[in-house]
Parts: structure tokens; C-alpha cells; sequence
């Protein structure tokens, strides 16, 4: 079995979906399962209608971010691979902006890592989300559902 390997990427370009998940297998095969996730850009949320979305971050430390939150996951559950695309810049409605996989010898623990990533994702790695629509832009604040669902997290270790 070959090590562990963390992939991480902060950028503007589009993904493919397919190539990561076969990435995930490249040259180890103990995979029992694969669980990914990918998050586009809605065109409305609660508050208003979307034309654009813009994501900034900080170069380095938003990686170093991930790479932490991967290594968390990789603590709880017996990963074998796992990847993490976080796109920046503007994006539309109905375009891919994340994309997370985890693979594992077991589903359960795929799922689990996938799950605890994407959450852990929304509230802990620093990106600055602003929403561009007929109103003008808006700077969007951490929605508190996010952080409540992330606490589960917190619960599973008590």
C-alpha cells in the first residue's frame, strides 16, 4: 500500500470531477470506497438573487488550512487518500465552486471524513465570500447553520 496522499487546491480554473476521484485511486488500490462531494453556486439564497459570486482568500494560508482540517479528518477516520478544490475569484450561478473526496477501505469512514471536511470547510478555512445581484454586492457572513452543524463535530468527541 502506498501513503497517504492530501491534495489541496485554491484556484480559479474549473475542475473535473472525474479525474480527481480516479486520482484518489492513483497507485493504491486498499480503496473499499470513495465519498465526494461537489458544491456549485446557487442563483438565490434567502436574501436575494445572484448574478455573481466572488470568493477572495489568502494564498498559503488558506491551504495550510485545508491541509490542517484534512489532517483532522485523517485522525478520526482510517484514510487512505484525500482531496479538497476550492475554486476563487468570480463565479455564476450553476458553476462548480468545491469539490471534496475521501477514500477509504470502508464506506462508513468515507462518508464520515467527507462529511466532517465539507463542514469544517464552510466554517474554519478563510475565505471572504461577497454576492454580487440587482441590490448592489454584499459581504456575506458565516450563516449560524453551518456552525451549529460543524459543532456536531465537537459533540462526537465528548
Amino acid at each position: 500500500m502506498q501513503g497517504k496522499r492530501f491534495q489541496v487546491s485554491v484556484q480559479q480554473a474549473d475542475f473535473d470531477v472525474s479525474a480527481l476521484q480516479r486520482a484518489l485511486m492513483q497507485d493504491n488500490h486498499e480503496e473499499g470506497a470513495i465519498a465526494s462531494f461537489t458544491g456549485y453556486v446557487r442563483a438565490s439564497n434567502a436574501r436575494r438573487d445572484l448574478h455573481t459570486m466572488e470568493l477572495e482568500h489568502y494564498p498559503g494560508m488558506t491551504e495550510n488550512s485545508i491541509r490542517d482540517i484534512l489532517a483532522q479528518a485523517s485522525g478520526r477516520w482510517p484514510l487512505l487518500n484525500a482531496g479538497v478544490v476550492h475554486r476563487v475569484g468570480a463565479l455564476r450561478p450553476g458553476e462548480q465552486i468545491v469539490w471534496v473526496g475521501v477514500a477509504s477501505a470502508h464506506r462508513e469512514a468515507a462518508f464520515g471524513a467527507c462529511e466532517f471536511v465539507m463542514d469544517y470547510l464552510k466554517t474554519r478555512a478563510p475565505f471572504w465570500k461577497r454576492e454580487l445581484g440587482e441590490e448592489g454586492a454584499v459581504w456575506v457572513d458565516a450563516r449560524e447553520s453551518d456552525t451549529e452543524r460543524a459543532k456536531r463535530w465537537l459533540e462526537i468527541d465528548e
